[in-house]
């Protein structure tokens, strides 16, 4: 538990609140890409960290349809709401994952003796919600070679990419993009194409490269203000 000890004291605990809450009881559970890994209207009775992959919460449409509407990369998490009732979203594995899984009710116990954990959680819930904030104006009034643009910009920055230093390893397949971003898995193969075509991206295989990152960041109007708190404090919400 030495990385997420680690992690955790990156984000500002203590030692004796960042050791007790790298210590929780948990399992080690590898998450496929194939099927859900929590169902929609799960019990929300778990709090999980992400080891390493990606994952993500999806909410289906009703018509057998995802829209993905978060993301987890390693390091991050998802919080226990029980008191809440069935989540009204389901998990998915973006790429083959490890994630640390707890109980609800130990967590809870921890935090009683260790209150500042609850101060950490609060500002990270409240950096979920800037990034969910920036999602619904990117699907809502973005056009799609900007909403593409903006994935991308933003993956690379949580992933702790620099363009100008080498390329963004691209997780996502196009459903997935295209589950994100509310297009259809063809349009996502245009708009790449429309991105290769201006030199604003090229890519070998599924590496990413933007020789001039800044015009991909025009396009996709991203602008990282609102990622810096996640970048500051790396563990859950």
């Amino acid at each position: 538990m030495t990385e997420l000890f680690d992690t955790l004291k990156r984000s500002g605990l203590s030692d004796a609140a960042a050791r007790a809450l790298a210590n929780i009881p948990h399992k080690v559970v590898r998450v496929e890409t194939r099927r859900p890994f929590r169902d929609y209207g799960h019990e929300r009775n778990e709090v999980m960290f992400v080891k390493s992959g990606l994952i993500a919460k999806f909410k289906p449409d009703g018509n057998g349809r995802r829209q993905i509407v978060s993301l987890r990369f390693p390091g991050e998490g998802l919080l226990p709401s029980p008191s809440m009732g069935p989540a009204p979203y389901g998990i998915q594995a973006i790429t083959t994952a490890e994630v640390l899984v707890g109980k609800a009710e130990d967590l809870d116990a921890i935090i009683d003796k260790h209150p500042e954990i609850a101060r950490l959680f609060y500002t990270l819930v409240q950096q979920q919600e800037e990034i969910g904030y920036e999602w619904l104006v990117s699907n809502g009034r973005r056009d799609s070679l900007a909403r593409v643009a903006h994935l991308l910009c933003e993956t690379a920055q949580r992933m702790h990419v620099k363009f100008e230093e080498g390329p963004l390893h691209n997780p996502f397949t196009q459903q997935q993009i295209a589950d994100i971003t509310g297009q259809t898995s063809v349009n996502v193969n245009r708009v790449f194409a429309e991105l290769e075509r201006r030199g604003i991206i090229r890519r070998e295989g599924r590496k990413i490269f933007a020789d001039e990152p800044e015009d991909l960041r025009q396009i996709g109007s991203f602008h990282p203000g609102y990622l810096h708190q996640s970048k500051k404090q790396e563990p859950v919400s």
